[in-house]
């Protein structure tokens, strides 16, 4: 009898638990129908009911009839968004109604909680800042600009861990700048508004200069280069009332007064110009000479494009290659002129730093390869930047250089480094990226050892850095001739919520052919048989092939020491599984004891088979790639109705692997 009472009391808790999910073969058919009706006036939505809504217009990214990406921008919609129709859509991912003539307040969106992406700019919104968006954790992109929000900018955006880009200007905001301390903050404006106060000086708005903040009469501080006046000005003495001199003429006392201070102002003008002549004649004389390597060197003066000059890069250590790594040093050019730095996007012509910031700067030595050397450089405010210096700088011209340069610098992605800025001379190719202060993909499987010492991975980890790198692939190969070329797992960097971003990408053009260099062992089996050698141009099919390596990597925590494909051949799925087995076997593989798990892994080392094909007409478009990891990661949130947490090996270190939304798609 006890027993049966166990068992109906849990039924009965099952049968509520089920009753009170929403039903998963329920589409957002009716939602978006909905939707339509409230704010398509002038019917310009082809929305049929009874038909995929997969296939609908606008509707991006959708799996299962729930949609995750929802793109209705510039399509002449009206009225007021209503709270009870878009939360009915909670699987979205990415949200966007630029560019349309939507009014009123923008609705309560907290039921979203998948949202990482939105853009409501250049609407008619008015009201104050949607407190429910501070309530997203997962929002990476807020865009709100060019509509009549009003009010404060509530300092509960600070919440927002994974802030990407904010972009309020053009709108109605009063009141100070909270103080945003986000370090993956990388866009911000909240120009044209009526802000007011100063502004923080934090690691995160410290990067932003002028163009941020313009338009904001009430607004002072460092980064726009005006001072707060804590006191008010002194009274001024109205001419209309003259102070009477005992004894004398009013009139006359006052110009001899003005004489003398004209005078005295034209004469300390003056003097202050000869002062500045004389100290920019020392400063040119120092700048001519060479750093000594005892003591803390700067970077030095960089010359203008053409002009003959010479580098040295002075380090700690004893300057053979890798054993630099984390010695201190800095950059000492010899010049007669300041040569220029030039920024890359648009959105780096806000980066608070410029070129004397840079020659300031303390250089520490990353590594080597064979593309050049990579610095970490820490400017006197604080600020970091990577540094990297190419070798061979003769070669390619400067016209080329700079050419290719200009188009990977407009490239902006989650899942990319940027490149920030540049500068070339006759003898020198800089080029300069955030920093990334999380390290590689290649210290978090492999920890401090150098090779083959790795363990797999948690099977979501490895799904969800796949996609990572995927996405920023696909990205890479949309721009018509770009390749990455060089991709392994020390190029991927973790950003700061350890999504994977692709670094030294598009830049192989820009190797010798008639150097003589040898790559590493280990760097040449990520390579396409087809294009080991480094005189072969890359292609895309080669770049699968290397994602496919990175793949494995992945999964078994093996660097590709050998040759994976003539080593194992068909064999491959086999050596997989006795290296996770082996794990397993352990205790170490946390992604053991299920058959879901397994499903999972099987489907991304099909995937990785399909990519180290040794025809590359045979391996998929990366495209494709894409959507298989996305189709297998999207059936592992359905299956186990998990989090993008990693319950792995990492999990401890890295709490969690948001996976990047693509902001362009």
């Amino acid at each position: 009898m006890e027993r049966f009472s166990v068992f109906v009391t849990t039924s009965v808790f099952c049968l509520l638990l089920l009753m009170s999910q929403p039903a998963s073969s329920e589409d957002d058919s009716k939602a978006l129908l909905a939707l339509k009706s409230s704010i398509d006036v002038l019917n310009k939505l082809p929305w049929r009911g009874g038909s995929d809504v997969c296939t609908w217009l606008g509707v991006k990214d959708c799996f299962n009839g729930r949609v995750r990406k929802l793109v209705l921008e510039s399509s002449n919609l009206t009225g007021a968004l209503e709270s009870k129709i878009l939360n009915r859509l909670d699987q979205l991912r990415v949200l966007s109604f630029k560019g349309n003539s939507l009014s009123g307040q923008i609705p309560d969106l907290s039921a979203l909680v998948n949202l990482k992406s939105i853009y409501l700019n250049d609407n008619n919104f008015s009201g104050k800042f949607p407190a429910s968006v501070s309530l997203l954790h997962r929002v990476k992109v807020i865009v709100l600009s060019g509509n009549r929000i009003s009010g404060d900018i509530p300092p509960s955006v600070l919440k927002l861990r994974r802030l990407y880009i904010l972009y309020l200007q053009d709108n109605l905001f009063t009141g100070p700048i909270p103080g945003f301390n986000q370090t993956g903050l990388r866009y911000l404006n909240v120009s044209n508004n009526q802000l007011s106060g100063e502004i923080p000086v934090t690691p995160a708005l410290i990067r932003f200069n002028a163009s941020s903040f313009s338009g904001n009469p009430g607004l002072c501080g460092e980064q726009i280069h005006r001072t707060c006046n804590l006191l008010p000005p002194p009274p001024s003495i109205s001419p209309s009332y003259p102070m009477k001199q005992p004894g004398g003429n009013t009139t006359s006392s006052n110009r001899t007064k003005l004489i003398k201070i004209i005078g005295g102002s034209v004469g300390g003008v003056v003097l202050v110009l000869i002062c500045l002549l004389l100290l920019l004649l020392a400063n040119r004389r120092n700048r001519r000479k060479r750093v000594g390597s005892g003591s803390r060197t700067k970077c030095g003066d960089v010359a203008e494009e053409g002009e003959d000059h010479a580098i040295a890069i002075v380090e700690g250590g004893d300057g053979r290659g890798g054993n630099n790594e984390g010695k201190q040093g800095g950059f000492a050019w010899e010049s007669e002129g300041l040569g220029k730095l030039v920024f890359c996007g648009t959105g780096d012509r806000e980066m608070s730093y410029g070129l004397e910031d840079l020659l300031k700067a303390s250089a520490e030595t990353l590594g080597r390869g064979i593309m050049g050397s990579t610095y970490k450089a820490v400017m006197e405010s604080g600020f970091i930047v990577t540094v990297k210096r190419l070798k061979d700088a003769r070669y390619p011209g400067l016209d080329e250089f700079r050419a290719h340069i200009e188009i990977l610098g407009r490239l902006r992605h989650p899942n990319l480094v940027p490149l920030r800025a540049y500068f070339q001379a006759k003898e020198e190719r800089l080029l300069v990226y955030d920093y990334f202060p999380n390290g590689s993909l290649f210290s978090l499987i492999h920890g401090s050892k150098t090779s083959g010492g790795g363990k797999p991975l948690h099977w979501t980890s490895c799904l969800k850095i796949a996609e990572d790198l995927a996405t920023g692939m696909l990205y890479i190969h949309q721009n018509p001739g770009l390749t990455h070329g060089n991709l392994k797992s020390s190029n991927v960097l973790l950003g700061s919520d350890f999504e994977s971003c692709l670094t030294d990408y598009g830049l192989t053009m820009f190797l010798n052919p008639d150097s003589l260099e040898e790559t590493s062992a280990t760097s040449l089996f990520y390579r396409a048989p087809e294009c080991r050698s480094f005189h072969r141009s890359q292609t895309q099919p080669a770049d699968v092939y290397s994602f496919g390596v990175l793949i494995l990597e992945l999964l078994t925590g093996k660097t590709p020491f050998q040759d994976l494909v003539q080593a194992h051949g068909s064999d491959i799925p086999k050596w997989v599984r006795s290296v996770r087995e082996e794990e397993t076997e352990s205790g170490d593989d946390p992604s053991s004891g299920n058959e879901a798990s397994e499903e999972k892994l099987q489907a991304l080392l099909n995937i990785a088979m399909a990519c180290v094909s040794l025809v590359p007409e045979n391996r998929p478009t990366m495209k494709e790639v894409l959507k298989m990891i996305r189709d297998a990661r999207g059936e592992a949130h359905v299956s186990s109705n998990s989090s993008d947490h990693s319950p792995g090996r990492w999990s401890d270190t890295v709490q969690g692997f948001p996976r990047e939304e693509h902001l362009s798609i």
